[in-house]
């Protein structure tokens, strides 16, 4: 059985989200499968969102921002390196596995590059399986009740 991960990603305003828009705006393929939650900075990012996403059954989360070096808040991206490693070693702990959680650099003019790296991470995610603590369909969130 062929499975469709369901992917969440956290994407910066000013990098990652707007390389997400350049891909829509060049017709770019990539998958459907990925919810994107746009927030101001990935150092804004809190550890329980991840976890929360987890638990929800999310098979992977993705962290889009900006090129290390280039953050409009000056570390909010090295802040979010250091928190993402420290949630890889819980995933590992937990059984889900670290490969479940990737931050990915994208600025805003690098379309392309948003895509393909979607679409690897789907590609990653199918190859390992469902997360295990799937549930059934993930549901969109209801109104105050956000990963």
């Amino acid at each position: 059985m062929n499975h469709e991960p369901d992917i969440l990603g956290f994407a910066c305003n000013w990098c990652g989200y707007a390389g997400a828009d350049g891909a829509g705006q060049a017709k770019l393929q990539y998958p459907t499968s990925i919810r994107i939650i746009r927030v101001m900075c990935l150092g804004r990012v809190d550890p329980s969102f991840v976890l929360s996403a987890f638990e929800r059954g999310y098979d992977g989360v993705a962290l889009i921002g900006c090129h290390i070096g280039d953050c409009h808040y000056l570390s909010g991206n090295v802040n979010a390196q250091t928190v993402v490693e420290h949630l890889r070693g819980i995933l590992d702990t937990m059984g889900l596995g670290r490969e479940r959680l990737r931050m990915e650099e994208v600025s805003s003019r690098e379309g392309p590059r948003f895509a393909e790296l979607v679409r690897t991470f789907k590609d990653q995610l199918v190859a390992m399986g469902p997360s295990p603590l799937k549930k059934g369909k993930v549901e969109l969130a209801e109104e105050g009740d956000r990963p």
